[in-house]
């Protein structure tokens, strides 16, 4: 995992056809606003969350984020658990995407 601010995240995405952003806040924050084209993966519900970390294909890469960045750490520990090696936490989450 690679913890990266907000610059570099817009700069990794820019020119990334193989790029995953997950959201694994809950519906209810979800609803709030989101980073654009991210998919929604509740960490807080952890069968539904890890349904979709298995079906997730492992040579993507994942940019992750949560509210701050703190569920956002453990769901890109999980990710790399199951096999995944290109993973990258928004540092500050969404809040600090926000500012």
């Amino acid at each position: 995992m690679k913890n990266i601010t907000q610059v570099e995240w817009k700069a990794l995405l820019e020119n990334n056809d193989n790029a995953v952003i997950i959201d694994c806040r809950t519906p209810d924050e979800w609803r709030d606003g989101i980073i654009e084209n991210a998919i929604l993966m509740n960490i807080n519900d952890p069968q539904s969350f890890m349904d979709g970390v298995n079906n997730l294909d492992k040579d993507k890469n994942y940019f992750v984020y949560c509210r701050s960045g703190t569920r956002s750490v453990q769901a890109c520990q999980v990710l790399e658990s199951i096999g995944i090696k290109s993973t990258y936490n928004l540092l500050g989450g969404i809040l600090e995407w926000n500012k």
